[in-house]
């Protein structure tokens, strides 16, 4: 029997929010026998995860997220890959991960196999590659550090552990070294290690993906762990769209004896005496936790509008007010009635594909998009679904994904002076639509055909990317600015740690969370291994 339906409802976990965060969490909470209960304020559950056909009939498309290889390398999937398995969740993943085009028609691509992306990189300029594989190598044996960062909540004795063990084994010289060029950025690693403009353009483009720009401290060491985790498990995507593996975790939960619940607006966290008891709908339904609430959110919306204020420190209600959110993003849908004609055959199977000046390209469109201006020439996104599922369309069609990473929240105006902004920047349908055809046109000068082939266009704009998801604040894809002031340590506020919360028994998870954003299901992680570690849950029935 769901939970939903039982006659005693009250859940040993709420967690509110349905992203892949809550995800691990319920899943892993459920199996030891916790009962589970997911709250959705929309009419679906999986936060950033739908497909939807909102081109044509047939064509199947991840509207907003849609890779996952941080979820296949984390922890969480480890534990859960069996029981999706046996839900018929199936990842196609490809041996070439990315690729990238330049406006002159110069194209590389990245594999999965290291020997062959140093050897690609030495042929396109000598000692690139070698140069490549050596760092490459060197941030290997980081590994256990950075993963252990990652992977752990920062403010636990673990943590400390393991900068003991490596201080001590290595030196407190070398760990003060693995810091200092830990907070190095993009620019400086790809300038140092590759001569030339292509193959620093191959990997330029992949810190956006991290929420920062080339020129931002950490960005250097995030662009290696992107680079090291491409070539560990590719960018593996869901048979038949991701909406898939929401049905699965959905299934492993209620199957578990938890269950979720859909268009259950979270309006308030029910407080008793400093500790978190139940939420309260906004339209009036109580739900109670005898073991714990867990919210998937911004720290805007957990601290200004689901706890009052008059049981938080003043400390987290000034930082959650001041809690910032990075640029915002674009999405563009495009169905086609044949496979891209890409000018390097690689392309034509690489997952994908960053369509970009190059390094420099990448810091022009971030600046201007940081100054309120629609960039000039954006860092164009391209994936390619049906290269890795046939199934996401009909037979002999495809469909790309564009995802445009440099725009502003407001805009007030734009670097190529050509398309007008409405005075209160607001993003409307006809300011997305003008933007997203210079974009189609951009791609249509270097892709022959491109224009004629579109079945079917869908834009997303950053003011609809918040009414899709609450927590996507601005269009921000990211739930705040990944800026080492407010990342490990510090996310998402100086006064709390961990996904603790000054509420006893109320956890904070999410992107806005520790270790960020991402498809891996980390935070989720976490506090399920946390409140898991307090002891098995009694026996249903018993008191």
């Amino acid at each position: 029997m769901a939970l939903a339906e039982a006659d005693d409802a009250a859940a040993d976990v709420v967690i509110v929010g349905s992203g892949i965060n809550s995800l691990v969490a319920a899943a892993l909470l459920a199996r030891p026998g916790r009962r589970v209960l997911i709250l959705e304020r929309n009419d679906r559950f999986g936060g950033c995860i739908r497909t939807d056909e909102v081109t044509r009939p047939g064509f199947k498309h991840d509207v907003l997220s849609g890779f996952y290889p941080l979820f296949v390398a984390s922890p969480g999937y480890r534990q859960l890959a069996d029981a999706l398995a046996s839900h018929r969740l199936v990842f196609r993943n490809t041996d070439v991960p990315t690729g990238v085009l330049l406006p002159d028609g110069r194209a590389t691509v990245l594999s999965s196999d290291r020997q062959a992306n140093v050897d690609r990189m030495e042929r396109i300029s000598p000692g690139d590659g070698k140069r490549y594989g050596e760092s490459l190598a060197r941030f290997a044996e980081t590994t256990p550090l950075v993963f252990g960062m990652l992977g752990g909540e920062p403010w636990r004795w673990n943590t400390v552990k393991l900068l003991a063990k490596v201080g001590m084994s290595h030196g407190p010289h070398c760990l003060a070294a693995f810091f200092g060029d830990a907070v190095g950025n993009c620019r400086q690693w790809l300038t140092t290690t590759f001569d030339s403009d292509l193959n620093r353009a191959l990997l330029a483009p992949w810190i956006l993906h991290a929420g920062l720009s080339p020129e931002a401290a950490l960005s250097g060491m995030m662009v290696k762990l992107i680079a090291f985790t491409l070539e560990a498990v590719g960018m593996p995507i869901v048979e038949g769209g991701s909406g898939r593996i929401v049905d699965a975790f959905i299934d492993i939960i209620r199957d578990a004896g938890g269950d979720a619940i859909a268009n259950a607006d979270v309006a308030e966290v029910i407080v008793a005496k400093g500790s978190a008891e139940g939420v309260r709908t906004s339209d009036g339904r109580t739900f109670m936790a005898k073991d714990a609430v867990i919210c998937n959110m911004t720290p805007t919306q957990l601290y200004g509008r689901l706890v009052p204020d008059k049981e938080l420190p003043q400390a987290v209600v000034r930082e959650a007010a001041r809690y910032r959110y990075g640029r915002a993003d674009m999405q563009i849908h495009l169905a086609l009635d044949r496979a891209v004609n890409w000018p390097d055959a690689d392309l034509a199977r690489t997952a994908m594909i960053h369509v970009t000046p190059g390094l420099d390209g990448v810091s022009r469109a971030v600046n201007e998009a940081e100054r309120g201006l629609l960039p000039a020439e954006a860092t164009v996104v391209v994936a390619q679904p049906t290269v890795l599922d046939s199934s996401r369309a009909p037979a002999g069609r495809h469909i790309i994904w564009l995802q445009l990473q440099e725009l502003p929240s407001r805009v007030r105006g734009d670097a190529a002076g050509k398309i007008s902004v409405p005075s209160d920047g607001i993003w409307t349908d006809d300011l997305k639509n003008h933007y997203a055809d210079r974009i189609v046109k951009r791609l249509a000068s270097q892709l022959p055909g491109l224009e004629q082939s579109i079945l079917g266009r869908y834009v997303v704009s950053p003011a609809d990317l918040e009414r899709l998801n609450i927590n996507l604040v601005g269009g921000d894809p990211y739930s705040g600015d990944c800026g080492i002031d407010q990342f490990f340590l510090w996310r998402p506020l100086r006064s709390t740690k961990n996904h603790e919360t000054p509420i006893k028994k109320l956890y904070h998870i999410g992107a806005s969370t520790h270790p960020g954003p991402g498809l891996g299901g980390g935070s989720g992680f976490m506090v399920a291994q946390n409140l898991i570690g307090r002891g098995e849950p009694k026996a249903r029935g018993s008191r």
